[in-house]
């Protein structure tokens, strides 16, 4: 009877229907983004939360100091961090991506995306990673993501910390994502389209689509060329890429719309 009634009690707190993210596959398709990372231990912080957790995918945008991958605070991630890819801009960190979610603590800007808390975001995060790669992005530890870094996001994510406090050392918030992303949880039958489209095919749908309302003159020409934006022209291309993410396009919507941007661009020009 004893015996009986500690079974049912297990299977109170063991849910049976929770499924656990397979490591071997699952995990494997989540990209840990550092951007702008200034210190090289938390660098190495980073990497040893990872290991800790299986997720195993690390990338780093323009890492303030370069010998990153032989910081000491990696303790056991030492293959991590040196496998590590570098990258010199988010676009190309999470072209292969098609989820993108940025981390924030929105303590200076008012947000220009959804954001979610963490075990809801992370609920999500889990479920797309069962058929695609996902980046979670993490800015640097004075400033954050910049607003041209997180134009390239899908939704943001919040780890919910005291609003008096609410920044984090970035190895510690690491840490936090990944446990919850790690452990075992229920997956839920309703929420959002999982969203298919790599990034760098979105990208290129916000070039076009930028290049074509230039040429209708919906949009002035730019005066500088796109390695020396101005000022003023960065807010558009911002808020055309985040016009397109939040399509959720199929990759097949995609390539059509791509399609017909071409077709009216030929036509725009040849006229």
């Amino acid at each position: 009877m004893r015996q009986h009634i500690r079974s049912k009690i297990l299977l109170v707190f063991f849910d049976v229907d929770y499924k656990p993210l397979s490591r071997e596959n699952a995990f494997d398709r989540l990209r840990v983004v550092l951007v702008n990372t200034r210190n090289p231990l938390n660098i190495g912080a980073a990497a040893r939360a990872m290991s800790n957790f299986g997720f195993l995918r690390l990338r780093v945008v323009n890492p303030l100091e370069l010998a990153f991958r032989e910081a000491r605070s990696a303790v056991g991630a030492a293959p991590l961090l040196a496998q590590a890819e570098e990258f010199k801009s988010v676009e190309e960190a999470v072209a292969d991506c098609s989820l993108v979610v940025g981390t924030t603590a929105l303590s200076r800007r008012d947000p220009q995306h959804k954001v979610r808390d963490l075990r809801q975001g992370a609920r999500l995060i889990r479920r797309h990673l069962r058929a695609d790669r996902v980046a979670l992005l993490f800015g640097s530890e004075k400033r954050g993501l910049s607003n041209e870094d997180l134009s390239h996001c899908h939704w943001l994510l919040r780890i919910p910390t005291r609003e008096e406090h609410r920044s984090m050392n970035l190895g510690q918030a690491v840490a936090v994502c990944l446990y919850e992303l790690a452990r075992s949880a229920k997956p839920s039958s309703v929420g959002e389209k999982a969203v298919r489209t790599a990034s760098g095919d979105l990208e290129r749908l916000t070039t076009l689509l930028l290049d074509a309302l230039h040429a209708s003159g919906y949009l002035k020409k730019p005066t500088l060329s796109r390695t020396t934006k101005s000022r003023s022209a960065a807010p558009v291309e911002e808020k055309m890429r985040r016009f397109i993410r939040r399509m959720n396009l199929s990759p097949e919507d995609a390539e059509l719309l791509l399609g017909m941007l071409r077709q009216n661009l030929w036509k725009l020009r040849s006229s």
